[in-house]
């Protein structure tokens, strides 16, 4: 059985065809998803698929490439779905939160802002986060040591040993998905390969950073298997042996995933 830690189902993209999606996965086994917001305009919508979907969570939260659209109220929103969802088995955390220092042009002062103010409901509310982290790890950990939040994932880790370091003792897992497939991305596969058992989660993050078979095309998580067997190489390890490892460690960043029954 698999868990994909990281798959972003909304309407604008996948509700059409979200059972076909969850099928192919489950011919895989997979059968556990995490579903990410990205805005105040998608909270419901993920809440209302993982209701729909068996084996499904989802997180709440305002991605930082969306922050710069978002409104100040929209905050006061996502604190009231917290509430609203707090007793809810499939409520995860909060996610897809963060900070990007990729994309030019995002007002940094703002995803900072929206960083810190989500960061604080997650410790607040005592809930995991799902961190979005690119070009911008230090300052995503300076938020995390500031703010302390119980767990959760640094998606689409790719950093040095010492930043998987200083996430791992913040409690974080760290998540590795398609890129580890492309033989160029060295020091990702280098990571992939030498980090401690605790800290490899898998994920797809479909439909994006698709594996390097399907490289530029539309990801889903039916890809999750082939990825796990590539890292598992890496690692000189058993696939078998890591999809319960990723699993174990999916379910302590976001233990809601422990109360979804796996489909048979």
């Amino acid at each position: 059985m698999w868990t994909d830690t990281h798959l972003h189902l909304d309407a604008s993209e996948y509700d059409r065809d979200l059972l076909a999606v969850v099928q192919r996965a489950r011919e895989l086994h997979v059968t556990r998803f995490v579903l990410p917001a990205v805005g105040a305009f998608n909270f419901d919508t993920v809440k209302e698929l993982a209701h729909r979907t068996r084996g499904a969570v989802y997180c709440l939260g305002i991605h930082p490439m969306f922050v710069d659209n978002a409104k100040e109220e929209d905050l006061l929103t996502l604190q009231r779905k917290i509430k609203d969802s707090i007793d809810d088995p499939k409520f995860a955390g909060l996610g897809e939160i963060g900070l990007d220092g990729f994309v030019p042009g995002l007002n940094w002062e703002k995803q900072v802002r929206f960083f810190y103010a989500q960061l604080k409901m997650a410790r607040d509310f005592d809930v995991p986060v799902v961190m979005h982290v690119r070009k911008a790890l230090d300052p995503v950990l300076k938020g995390l040591r500031i703010y302390k939040p119980r767990s959760g994932i640094a998606h689409a880790f790719n950093g040095s040993f010492q930043q998987a370091d200083h996430f791992l003792n913040l409690n974080m897992c760290l998540g590795f998905g398609g890129a580890c497939t492309f033989t160029r991305a060295l020091q990702l596969r280098r990571l992939a390969a030498q980090l401690p058992d605790h800290a490899i989660v898998l994920e797809t993050d479909g439909p994006d950073i698709a594996p390097e078979w399907i490289n530029k095309q539309r990801n889903a998580p039916e890809h999750l298997p082939r990825i796990a067997q590539t890292i598992a190489d890496l690692r000189g390890t058993s696939v078998d042996l890591l999809s319960a490892l990723s699993q174990a460690n999916a379910t302590r960043a976001l233990p809601a995933l422990s109360t979804q029954a796996l489909p048979s």
